[in-house]
């Protein structure tokens, strides 16, 4: 572990582990929220044999220093340090969930800085939320959603109250339904704190982008670019499969029987897409 100061003096929590070998090709992981923290170690673990894996905690995230200036534009200029301070020239970025967004805006921002893109699990272009939230409350029982929306409302919640809250919040991104609430609950668990102001004013900003504007900076993203869903994920593939066709080099991937976590239920094919983008060259016509 290492933490490693922005130019604005905030240190932000990071971790490596793969060989560092001068041949391999370097990846940078980024975890989703916005407000939570990295939670993509079993990622890293398909991937490390290769070379190194970045993760770290976004600021004001997790073990990372607290901040006030949230922005999407700050955002991108931390992963720019951390690659200045690795001494990567270039490196490929994968991104899971509002991470996908995270890892797009990096690669329209400084494209000459990434040799491939992965948005893993993301949300894409156009409406999600409308399937999405049918989806989520499907599969929730009338139980379940009554309590998760008292467990919201409350202005302070316990410990406990906070892992039932994240428990019950969670348990429907999962395709396997028999141990969806085991996993969710593991994840639950974590010490950390969810950042709320990150997760409102960062999701804003995104949700403010409008799709021609989007559009017009995707085009700039000329590394490969590959767009990896599961098939269960209560998140539509639609969207995401807009998104693919939208980059110049995107491909979109379907993982069948996958959640919105598909390293715990497709970790040997999630393998195999991500360690294929990574080798992907810059200049293959068919990657």
């Amino acid at each position: 572990m290492e933490r490693v100061t922005t130019d604005d003096g905030v240190r932000l929590w990071t971790e490596t582990t793969g060989p560092d070998r001068a041949a391999a090709r370097p990846v940078l992981l980024l975890h989703g929220g916005p407000g939570l923290w990295d939670y993509l170690r079993p990622v890293a673990a398909l991937l490390e044999e290769d070379g190194p894996v970045h993760r770290f905690d976004q600021r004001g995230c997790g073990r990372s220093d607290p901040s006030d200036d949230l922005r999407m534009a700050r955002a991108v200029a931390d992963i720019e340090a951390l690659r200045r301070h690795f001494g990567h020239a270039r490196w490929t970025v994968v991104g899971h969930s509002f991470g996908a967004t995270l890892a797009l805006a990096y690669a329209w921002t400084h494209p000459g800085r990434v040799a491939s893109l992965v948005a893993l699990n993301g949300t894409g272009l156009g409406d999600w939320r409308t399937a999405y939230r049918a989806e989520r409350d499907r599969r929730a029982t009338a139980e379940e959603r009554a309590r998760l929306g008292e467990l919201a409302a409350l202005a302070r919640r316990s410990p406990g109250e906070e892992r039932e809250f994240r428990t019950l919040a969670w348990c429907t991104d999962h395709a396997d339904r028999a141990r969806a609430r085991r996993w969710a609950a593991e994840d639950a668990a974590a010490p950390h704190a969810i950042n709320w102001s990150a997760n409102r004013r960062l999701a804003a900003e995104a949700d403010g982008w409008t799709e021609t504007w989007v559009r017009a900076r995707l085009r700039r993203i000329t590394a490969p670019a590959a767009v990896v869903h599961g098939a269960g994920d209560p998140r539509p593939a639609g969207p995401p499969a807009a998104l693919a066709r939208a980059l110049p080099r995107g491909r979109f991937q379907k993982l069948p029987a996958a959640g919105h976590h598909p390293w715990r239920e497709r970790p040997d094919q999630l393998r195999e897409l991500l360690r294929r983008a990574v080798a992907a060259r810059a200049d293959a016509d068919d990657w």
